[in-house]
C-alpha cells in the first residue's frame, strides 16, 4: 500500500488557530456565511474546469462527470451533517496540502495584507480552497472533504479531515466522479440549519445569482436563478427583467421608479446595478435604517451597506455594487479605508444623481412621487455633501405660496418667477404647511405678490442654511430680521415706514417697558397687512426656527415683537397711551402673537385672564350708561 493510503496527521502552517478564531469571530459575524463561501468555492472550481478545459479539451473526458456543472447542497437530520459536493475541477493531495493546509504562509498580519494582493483575482477565479472554506467551522465542529481532480483515476481520490484546532489528517479515498464533496458535522445548537427551507432561504439570499445551478437535498430544481443580472449587457435586458430583478432583491411588489446599470472598467473594475425605489421602507426614519445596497466581490454577495458605499442620504436606493477588486472574505473595517470603495461611491452617487435629474426633466409626474416619498431624505445631502451640493439644490422640490400645497417649485423655477427688483428668495419655516400658509409673517408678501417657500420638514433649516444662496440670490427668511424690499418698494411705501416710526414713537417705549423681560425690542413693520402683531428673529440670531429646535421653547433667543400700524387695535392703542390697562394689553398682543408663530406662551393662564379681563372691561365701556 502506497504512503498516500494511510492516514497522515500535518500541522496547519503558521497560526491557524489565530486565522481560524478571526474567521469565526471577526470577518465572519454571520454564521450563515459559511455557506454562501463553501458554494463559491464550488462555483469557481466549475470554473476553472472549464478555463482549464481549453487548453485540454481532453481532461476529463473519459470519466464520470455527474452530468451538467452543479453545485448540491444536502443534510441529515439523524448524522446532524450538512453536505456541499460540485463535480468541478477537483484537488490532488499536493493540491489539498498547498490550498486547504496552507492557511496562512508567514503569519496572521502577512495573511491579511495578501488579501489586497494581485493574487486575490486569480484565487477567486481558479477556485483555490483558502480563507473562506475556513468558514466552515463557525458552524461545525468537524470538516470532512473529499476530492478527486479531474484526469486522475478513481483510487486517488484524497479525504481531509479536522476539527480546526490545529491539526487535519490525509488519507487515501477512492471516488468515482471528479470534484469534491465537503461534509460538516455540526456543533452542538446548530440544529436550525438542518431544514430544507432554511438551506433554500440562505443561498437564496446569498448565492441566487451564482452562475452555476444550486439545488437542495432530492430535488433537482434549481433554487438560485443561476444567472447574474447585473453582468449581461444592457442591450439583452428590458424593464421587465429589472422589475422583476427587483422584487426578487427587496421584496417589494411595486416597480422601482428607475435605475442605473452600468459596467465601469478601468482603475477600478466594477458593475452597478441601483433602483430607486417607488415607495419608502418602513424603516427610514429609524436612527440605523438598513441600507439597500450589497456589495457583491466576482458575484459572491458580501455584505449589506452600512452607510459606506452610498452616503446616508441616499439611503433609500436598493440594487448591487459587483467589484473584481475586493477581497471577498472584506470586513466593513477594511471598506474604510479601501480607495476602490471611495471611487465606487463617488461614481454610483454621480449615476444616481444624473438618474433623478433625468426623471425631473424628462418625467416630472414620476419625479414628484420620488419627490413625495424620498424628498427629505435627499435634502440631507445638502449639508453631508458639499462635492454635489448644487447638483443636489437642483433636484429640491417646494411647497410655496403659490403652488397650491404641492412641493412642486424647484429653485430654477422659483428664481424665474422673481419680482422685478427682488434680489432674495424667500422663505419661512413653520412646523407644518397650515402653520406656515396662515403665518403673518406672509401677508405683505402675498399683497405685493411676492413668492414665499414654506418649509415644514425637520432638516430644512439646514437646507437653507447650507445653500445660503442659489444663483447668487440669498435665502432670507421672512421671520428674521427687519422686511426689506429693496427696489420692490416704492417711495410712499418708505414714507408711510417713516412716519408710522415717528407717529409710535411713544407707545412702542411704553410697550417695550411693559414687555421686559420678554420681547428683546418692539417696532413698527411693514411686513403686516391683516394682523395686528407678529414675532420675529433679531437679525444678529440664526432663523428663530433654529432656536426653537435646539433650546426646545419655540421662540428665538431674541424676540422682537413687531406691530402693525394699520392695524385698528393698535391705533387705538396709540391714540390711548394713558389707558390704565395698557401693560395687560402689551402682554396680549406679544402672547397672540408667539402663538401666531407656533410657539407656546409661558403662562396660558394668565394670558386668558388678562383677555377676559380686557373683553370685560370693552364690554363695560361700550353698555349704555
Amino acid at each position: 500500500m502506497s504512503l498516500q493510503a494511510e492516514e497522515e496527521t500535518f500541522r496547519f502552517q503558521a497560526e491557524a488557530a489565530q486565522i481560524l478564531d478571526l474567521m469565526a469571530n471577526s470577518l465572519y459575524s454571520n454564521k450563515e456565511i459559511f455557506l454562501r463561501e463553501l458554494v463559491s468555492n464550488s462555483s469557481d472550481a466549475i470554473d476553472r474546469l472549464r478555463i482549464e478545459r481549453f487548453s485540454r479539451p481532453e481532461l476529463g473526458e473519459d470519466e464520470p462527470d455527474g452530468g451538467e456543472p452543479r453545485i448540491r447542497v444536502g443534510f441529515d437530520k439523524d448524522a446532524g451533517t450538512i453536505t456541499v459536493a460540485d463535480n468541478g475541477i477537483g484537488m490532488s493531495r499536493d493540491e489539498v496540502i498547498e490550498n486547504i493546509g496552507t492557511i496562512a504562509k508567514s503569519g496572521t498580519s502577512e495573511f491579511l495584507r495578501s488579501l489586497t494582493g494581485d493574487q486575490r483575482r486569480d484565487t477567486a477565479l481558479i477556485g483555490q480552497f483558502g480563507v473562506g472554506f475556513y468558514a466552515a467551522f463557525i458552524v461545525a465542529e468537524r470538516v470532512v472533504l473529499t476530492t478527486r481532480r479531474a484526469g486522475l483515476p478513481a483510487d486517488e481520490a484524497v479525504r481531509w479531515t479536522s476539527d480546526g484546532k490545529g491539526e487535519y489528517t490525509l488519507e487515501a479515498a477512492e471516488r468515482a466522479e471528479r470534484g469534491t464533496t465537503i461534509v460538516l458535522h455540526l456543533r452542538d445548537g446548530e440544529d436550525e440549519l438542518l431544514n430544507e427551507h432554511r438551506l433554500r432561504s440562505i443561498i437564496k439570499r446569498y448565492s441566487d445569482h451564482i452562475a452555476r445551478p444550486i439545488t437542495v437535498g432530492e430535488d433537482d430544481t434549481p433554487v438560485n436563478q443561476a444567472s447574474a443580472l447585473w453582468t449581461r449587457p444592457k442591450s439583452e435586458l428590458k424593464d421587465a427583467d429589472y422589475h422583476e430583478y427587483y422584487k426578487q432583491l427587496t421584496g417589494d411588489f411595486t416597480d422601482p421608479l428607475g435605475h442605473v446599470h452600468a459596467k465601469v472598467e478601468g482603475r477600478y473594475d466594477y458593475t452597478l446595478l441601483l433602483f430607486v425605489p417607488s415607495r419608502a421602507p418602513f424603516d427610514l426614519w429609524m436612527p440605523e435604517p438598513a441600507q439597500g445596497v450589497r456589495l457583491h466581490v466576482q458575484r459572491v454577495f458580501i455584505l449589506e451597506d452600512t452607510g459606506r458605499l452610498l452616503p446616508r442620504y441616499l439611503r433609500f436606493v436598493r440594487g448591487i455594487i459587483d467589484s473584481a477588486d475586493l477581497p471577498l472574505n472584506v470586513s466593513r473595517e477594511i471598506l474604510q479605508g479601501s480607495q476602490a470603495i471611495d471611487h465606487i461611491q463617488a461614481s454610483a452617487v454621480k449615476k444616481l444623481l444624473r438618474l433623478l435629474k433625468d426623471m425631473a426633466d424628462g418625467e416630472p409626474e414620476k419625479y414628484a412621487e420620488f419627490w413625495t416619498q424620498f424628498g427629505a431624505v435627499l435634502k440631507e445631502g445638502v449639508f453631508d455633501d458639499p462635492a454635489h451640493r448644487e447638483d443636489i439644490a437642483a433636484l429640491l422640490r417646494f411647497t410655496s405660496t403659490r403652488s397650491g400645497g404641492e412641493a412642486r417649485v424647484s429653485l430654477a423655477d422659483y428664481v424665474s418667477g422673481m419680482k422685478e427688483g427682488q434680489d432674495k428668495i424667500y422663505y419661512l419655516l413653520a412646523p407644518g404647511l397650515s402653520d406656515a400658509a396662515a403665518s403673518p409673517h406672509l401677508e405683505a408678501f402675498r399683497a405685493k405678490d411676492i413668492e414665499v417657500l414654506l418649509l415644514d420638514d425637520s432638516v430644512d433649516t439646514f437646507v437653507v442654511t447650507g445653500l445660503a444662496q442659489y444663483e447668487g440670490k440669498q435665502f432670507q427668511s421672512v421671520a428674521q430680521g427687519a422686511p426689506d424690499f429693496g427696489a420692490m418698494a416704492d417711495e410712499a411705501e418708505k414714507e408711510a415706514a417713516e412716519q408710522a416710526d415717528s407717529d409710535y414713537a411713544d407707545l412702542l417705549g411704553k410697550l417695550k417697558k411693559h414687555l421686559d423681560g420678554k420681547a428683546w425690542d418692539v417696532r413698527v413693520t411693514s411686513r403686516l397687512t391683516t394682523s395686528p402683531a407678529c414675532i420675529v428673529a433679531n437679525e444678529a440670531e440664526n432663523d428663530f426656527t433654529v432656536a426653537r429646535r435646539l433650546r426646545g421653547s419655540g421662540l428665538p433667543a431674541q424676540p422682537i415683537l413687531e406691530i402693525n400700524p394699520g392695524h385698528p387695535l393698535v391705533q387705538r392703542l396709540n391714540g390711548g397711551q394713558d389707558d390704565p390697562r395698557l401693560a395687560d394689553w402689551a402682554h396680549v398682543l406679544y402672547d397672540q402673537a408667539v402663538l401666531t408663530s407656533g410657539a407656546r406662551i409661558e403662562e396660558p393662564a394668565a394670558f386668558v385672564s388678562r383677555l377676559n379681563d380686557l373683553l370685560v372691561s370693552l364690554t363695560d365701556t361700550e353698555q349704555p350708561g
